[in-house]
């Protein structure tokens, strides 16, 4: 994922809301969301390049989402992928901190990245740019390319609207929409990542294009989960001409708490 919305414990109804985009090059081959031939307890799309995956939440309440951090002068063209450490949370059953203590004594032998993982108790972020594994308070969090909540414009700009969609819920469209906003932002506001002035004001948008349509938002995901355990999970891909492919939904209901 290039950009992640998260209300945790924020609406008295609906404790985990999440509206994501993926950036990708458009020929790498993906695995749409749906529950796993091999681990049909998750439900989530899969890199069939590396075989991990960004996002994806599990029967159970499991739930985990990842971004890049961008410095292409960290970059390490022999890094291990990135996406395993998403699929080995969901796949596991160690508690969020625990798992994320020990991913931080190997977190350095990874390109630069950002994790989410969270059960129905608790939601924890870490980087290994960025220190420590940090539980997080309820809230409303953005996440990009940099750490935990860096001011970015297209960062800002959809925490704002998240807040207002959340007054919507059930209703997802303000979500979608929120995922759909392709404008960029002026030269004086982009952050300097090292990449060059064209490819920031590219990238400045939550919903990303290209011109030579071979990179941008590959997806959109929101997945709302409410009070009594019913989740709602729903991804819209994205043609490289920024037309709409296909739409998926998902529903489960977790099992009560012990």
């Amino acid at each position: 994922m290039c950009l992640i919305l998260l209300a945790w414990q924020a609406h008295p109804e609906f404790p985990l809301v999440v509206a994501a985009n993926r950036d990708e090059f458009h020929n790498r081959p993906t695995a749409v969301a749906d529950y796993w031939q091999d681990r049909p307890d998750i439900l989530a799309g899969r890199d069939l390049v590396a075989g991990g995956t960004w996002m994806g939440m599990t029967l159970t309440g499991r739930f985990a989402a990842l971004t890049n951090y961008r410095d292409p002068a960290q970059m390490r063209p022999d890094a291990p992928s990135r996406g395993p450490l998403v699929s080995d949370f969901l796949t596991g059953n160690a508690a969020p901190q625990d798992y994320l203590q020990g991913l931080a004594l190997s977190g350095g032998g990874y390109n630069g990245f950002n994790l989410l993982v969270a059960d129905r108790q608790e939601l924890f972020w870490y980087s290994n740019m960025g220190g420590e594994p940090r539980r997080l308070a309820p809230g409303i969090y953005g996440l990009s390319n940099e750490l935990l909540d860096t001011p970015w414009p297209k960062v800002e700009a959809a925490k704002s609207d998240l807040s207002r969609a959340l007054e919507a819920l059930p209703d997802d469209a303000p979500l979608f929409r929120l995922l759909r906003d392709d404008r960029t932002y002026p030269d004086d506001a982009l952050p300097r990542t090292g990449v060059s002035l064209e490819l920031e004001r590219m990238l400045s948008a939550a919903f990303i294009t290209s011109d030579n349509r071979n990179y941008g938002t590959r997806s959109s995901t929101v997945l709302i989960q409410d009070r009594s355990g019913l989740v709602s999970y729903d991804e819209q891909t994205w043609l490289p001409d920024a037309s709409a492919g296909e739409r998926r939904h998902f529903s489960f209901r977790l099992p009560e708490k012990d």
